[in-house]
């Protein structure tokens, strides 16, 4: 039996339906799960790039035992550990007997106050540098059935990307991204659509926050450009592309894309995505060959939004219950 036979059909449920409805519901409906079960254990791993900043991360282990492989979360675009979507996630790996890692990347939550940057869509790198330091900083018992990774969103694409550049070197089981965007230019033109003004203008103000609190290490002139930036794609082509060495969000956008590398992906890796999602076009799902490489499942319903996926089951929602059962599937 494969992991999909466990899996039913998405179907949106009253009152969400459509994809905007779905997309916003995290937003309307903030109960957070409830993770105070679980001992928090604080891990900071320090980036080998020169810079001096460090990621943190929240662990928790279910009974202090690691029955399952260690599942690490990584958030969207302004984001952090606790983000409703990671935190509802970590508590259903948790009951399942997942030891969870809730990674905060560079500069966002609690790692910006130990971050003099910040991260972008392109940043795998940062991935592989915690991936590398976990053994050291972890019991060797904790990692006996190796680990597992889950990104959403942006940080998704930069899990897949991670993904696509180790091949056979990296360092996990198995993954899954959820709502990621994998081609960034299309998800530019998407999210600049008069219809999304609304979307635009409120992850605008969040990120232009994230980028200038007092941590962050900006000249005068880039915070006055932060602050200038009328669009998203303004303040990547004027001061986030610059500042990472692209010559601006074009080529930002070109070379940090997941999409080109999901051919050399080497570990078994799910694909969830919503065809009505709001902010990214499914096109560059419909044109991967993923029956060109056995190590990847698509899932592509119709409906679900971004970070959405809430149907006639209630909780977990669906694109966690299709986590949970494709990260069984590698166990057993």
């Amino acid at each position: 039996m494969t992991w999909t036979e466990n899996i039913a059909t998405f179907e949106s449920r009253l009152p969400w339906w459509g994809g905007d409805l779905q997309t916003i519901r995290n937003q309307v409906m903030r109960r957070g799960a409830d993770l105070s079960a679980w001992v928090l254990q604080r891990l900071a791993f320090v980036l080998p790039d020169g810079s001096g900043d460090q990621m943190l991360g929240v662990l928790q282990v279910p009974d202090g035992l690691a029955r399952r492989p260690l599942a690490m979360l990584l958030h969207g675009l302004t984001g952090c550990e606790e983000s409703y979507y990671v935190r509802v996630t970590a508590r259903m790996l948790l009951d399942a007997g997942y030891p969870v890692l809730r990674l905060n990347q560079r500069g966002a939550g609690p790692s910006r106050k130990t971050c003099q940057g910040s991260t972008h869509a392109g940043r795998s790198e940062d991935v592989a540098a915690v991936l590398e330091q976990l053994p050291e900083q972890l019991p060797k018992d904790l990692l006996r059935n190796g680990m597992v990774a889950v990104g959403f969103s942006l940080g998704g694409n930069i899990l897949l990307k991670y993904l696509g550049e180790s091949g056979l070197a990296a360092a996990v089981r198995g993954a899954v991204s959820v709502s990621a965007p994998i081609d960034l230019a299309a998800a530019a033109r998407r999210f600049h659509a008069p219809r999304n003004w609304l979307y635009h203008r409120w992850i605008l103000a969040r990120i232009k926050i994230e980028a200038t609190r007092p941590a962050a290490a900006l000249t005068a002139q880039e915070r006055a450009t932060i602050r200038a930036a009328p669009t998203v794609r303004a303040f990547d082509d004027n001061f986030l592309g610059p500042r990472h060495g692209f010559a601006g969000a074009d080529e930002y956008y070109a070379r940090c894309s997941a999409a080109p590398g999901l051919g050399n992906i080497s570990v078994p890796t799910l694909l969830i995505h919503a065809r009505n999602d709001p902010w990214i076009p499914a096109d560059a799902y419909d044109h991967t060959d993923v029956s060109g490489n056995s190590m990847l499942s698509l899932q592509l319903p119709d409906g679900g939004g971004h970070l959405g996926f809430h149907d006639r089951f209630g909780k977990p929602t669906w694109h966690d219950r299709c986590t949970l059962s494709f990260l069984d599937s590698l166990s057993a």
